[in-house]
């Protein structure tokens, strides 16, 4: 099923040790909680407004909770921008900033080209240090692991992927008014990679494999299932984003995010419309799929993002 899909396998070559004691946090003992918290519950690193040193082999990084908390968030999602990593409840600005200064002093953050043409807000992303950071921190056995990313996937879509993130602000204030707690998130390129493999087993280890797909379309529609997915014309329908929730209940459940832009096409919609995501238009309004209405988003400040990483 679904909760079967590690990261962990997908993203890093092994798990090092903590460079720190191992710590267990149960996430449902905080009075208040904020989605980005899903990305941090699994990491042995610091929660408080102090800096502590981390240790990455023999280097050591000064960092405070929410530094901790913008490098897992960057990391999920791969690519972030700037304006997005802060919101009403945060930390007063100067703190704020003073936190993406000290990250990308690290050398933990790095920043990319902005999301559109016109902006004037930097991307960031995590560096390979950074995401070493992370991985060498993570509290062993703890489910489900969260996959960490450092770099820019596909430069032409820094646009689109920005705004991944948007849309799980959009879907994490409608699932908190369910009581819902995020789990983690599984990027669209995760559950690729994961399908990859699935369709490449057969030909691991045979001397005269010579790559093809030797998948039935029986195996894909049931591998497809197994991972509620849903499959259109023979092929499989990938979400940008997929959200694994836990209820108040207990129960298990997902919500699957497509990303619509103006350049969708036709066929393209309708598939992805057929699969029962929840879409979102790039400009971060919903316009269908399941679940109640969106809440309002705090508009960005062009300005202060501006002179954050400077």
């Amino acid at each position: 099923m679904w909760d079967s899909l590690d990261p962990r396998s997908i993203e890093s070559p092994g798990r090092p040790s903590p460079g720190r004691a191992s710590r267990t946090y149960d996430a449902r003992e905080r009075p208040s909680r904020d989605p980005r918290d899903a990305f941090t519950d699994g990491l042995d690193l610091p929660q408080g407004r102090d800096r502590e040193t981390v240790l990455l082999g023999n280097e050591g990084y000064d960092l405070r909770g929410s530094e901790v908390r913008t490098l897992a968030t960057v990391g999920a999602f791969r690519i972030v921008a700037v304006d997005d990593l802060r919101d009403a409840s945060d930390e007063p600005a100067a703190l704020w900033k003073g936190d993406l200064r000290n990250l990308r002093a690290n050398g933990l953050i790095t920043t990319v080209a902005p999301a559109e043409r016109d902006s004037r807000t930097p991307v960031v992303t995590l560096t390979d240090r950074g995401r070493k950071l992370l991985e060498a921190h993570r509290v062993p056995d703890h489910e489900p692991a969260q996959a960490f990313h450092a770099g820019v996937l596909r430069t032409r879509e820094i646009a689109h992927d920005t705004q991944v993130y948007r849309a799980f602000e959009r879907s994490a204030e409608r699932q908190a008014e369910r009581d819902a707690r995020i789990l983690r998130v599984v990027l669209e390129q995760d559950l690729k990679r994961e399908y990859q493999r699935f369709l490449q087993e057969p030909n691991r280890g045979r001397a005269d494999a010579d790559g093809r797909v030797k998948r039935t379309a029986e195996e894909v529609r049931t591998w497809a299932e197994e991972h509620d997915l849903h499959v259109r014309d023979g092929h499989v329908q990938f979400p940008d984003l997929r959200l694994e929730l836990e209820m108040p209940d207990g129960r298990r459940e997902i919500e699957d995010i497509e990303v619509t832009t103006l350049h969708y096409r036709g066929l393209q919609a309708s598939g992805k419309a057929s699969a029962g995501f929840t879409r979102y238009r790039s400009s971060g309004g919903r316009i269908g799929g399941r679940g109640g209405p969106s809440g309002s988003r705090r508009g960005p400040d062009p300005h202060l993002a501006e002179e954050v990483l400077r």
